[in-house]
């Protein structure tokens, strides 16, 4: 019912730039903190970046100050741009949610499809 749709992801040489967005849809009653992950061929699923639902936000060390994460509550949607890209970030970016669909239910996690980025020469 509840689902995370993602965009913005493709080929870029090093250096370029991409903003991938990810939208959450359904049944709703309230978004708690959300966030980027990624897994790269061979490696384990890592935090990129996350933002409470009021703005604070934690990036891995390796994006910090080439990514941000930003978010709009208004519209359900997290983004992620990603600035001078290199080519260790080539990796699946999966989105993810803690929602809770109902003042009855505690929130869990949501995850979405995941988009390629491609970064090469």
């Amino acid at each position: 019912q509840v689902q995370l749709v993602e965009s913005g992801g493709g080929l870029v040489q090093p250096g370029g730039s991409l903003r991938l967005s990810c939208a959450a849809s359904g049944s709703i009653f309230s978004i708690n903190a959300m966030g980027w992950y990624r897994q790269a061929p061979g490696k384990q699923r890592e935090l990129v970046a996350a933002i409470t639902k009021g703005g604070s936000t934690n990036y891995a060390d390796s994006v910090k100050g080439r990514f941000t994460i930003s978010r709009d509550n208004a519209k359900n949607t997290v983004y992620l741009q990603m600035n001078s890209l290199k080519l260790e970030d080539t990796a699946v970016y999966y989105c993810n949610a803690d929602i809770s669909i109902s003042p009855l239910r505690a929130a869990r996690g949501y995850w979405g499809q995941g988009t390629q980025v491609t970064v090469s020469s």
